[in-house]
């Protein structure tokens, strides 16, 4: 099997990914910014070339780079932090696969594609149209692949480029510059209001789904490949918050209303058949099923077991 490096290993997505792989059999090693215990792990920030050359001390198969400051909002307010980490960083990583020569598994983001409501969200549409990313998170990630083709180009480097389209479940953690599924059920389980944007919707997609497809790019490397992978299940942005008021059983008398989401976009569809197509994508937990399976697990992780017992009777090694 592969010997693999993560890089944001201690993130939502760094984690099952690292659990999954090492099922599958393969030798995983991961680099993050936190101090951990573990043996397989390296304290690294990837904005700084002389920390990520310890990390490069030994060889890999292939990286999985996941590691980014994330988040427009927070791309908005801290975009030093954002620049840096993501420009730069991705930049290291390019040169020491340049001098190592590794397989490289690049993270994206759907939001590269900017306002496309008229044009399905296909991975040669960049190819086609002009982007025009809606903020700087979004502009930092096709910066990234600019970097990428430049390099594939000059180097012939291995890469693929996968674009993660709203991504839920269990293991994300609140913080304000979260997604919009895991701020409504954080606020719902502690009582705090949140403002629902109308006339948006999404493709969204369970972390169940998720992860295997992505843990199988490794098996089913094509370098120079670019994919979508995100769900088929599509809802408004205002059904989502409903579903969880009724899961929660609330009134819904903490939510309020606006008709504009700046620096955001209104629609993200994909088109994921070519993911299912090479790498067996297979997306099936519609948000009826997910978000309970979520808010189960955020009320047992900040230890709120005695509020909400109705919503849900599935054990938690079940959820996920």
């Amino acid at each position: 099997m592969s010997k693999i490096l993560i890089t944001g290993s201690m993130g939502t997505l760094g984690k099952p990914l690292t659990a999954t792989l090492r099922r599958m059999g393969h030798e995983v090693w991961g680099c993050d910014l936190q101090h951990q215990r573990h043996d397989y792990y390296i304290r690294a920030d990837i904005a700084e070339y002389r920390q990520m050359e310890r990390v490069f001390e030994q060889d890999y198969d292939y990286v999985y780079h996941l590691a980014a400051e994330f988040g427009r909002t927070s791309g908005e307010e801290y975009y030093e932090t954002l620049w840096k980490t993501n420009a730069i960083g991705t930049r290291h990583i390019l040169e020491l696969q340049r001098k190592k020569g590794f397989k490289l598994i690049y993270a994206s983001t759907s939001l590269i594609y900017g306002e496309m409501t008229d044009e399905a969200m296909t991975e040669d549409l960049p190819d086609r149209k002009a982007l025009r990313p809606p903020n700087d998170y979004a502009v930092s990630k096709w910066t990234n692949e600019l970097q990428i083709m430049n390099f594939q180009k000059v180097f012939n480097i291995p890469v693929v480029r996968c674009r993660f389209f709203n991504v839920y479940g269990p293991g994300e953690f609140y913080h304000p510059y979260r997604n919009a599924i895991c701020l409504f059920c954080y606020r719902a389980l502690h009582g705090l209001p949140w403002t629902v944007f109308r006339g948006y919707d999404r493709v969204y997609m369970y972390i169940g789904d998720f992860i295997p497809t992505l843990a199988r790019v490794c098996e089913r490397f094509k370098a120079g490949e670019v994919y979508n992978i995100g769900g088929t299940d599509c809802r408004p942005t205002e059904e989502i918050s409903d579903i969880i008021l009724k899961t929660v059983g609330l009134d819904g008398s903490q939510v309020s209303f606006k008709d504009k989401d700046s620096n955001n976009v209104m629609s993200k569809r994909p088109d994921v058949s070519k993911a299912m197509r090479d790498l067996g994508h297979n997306p099936t937990v519609k948000v009826e099923e997910g978000l309970p399976r979520t808010l189960e697990w955020m009320r047992n992780v900040y230890e709120l077991t005695d509020k909400f017992p109705q919503f849900t009777k599935e054990p938690m090694s079940d959820l996920w």
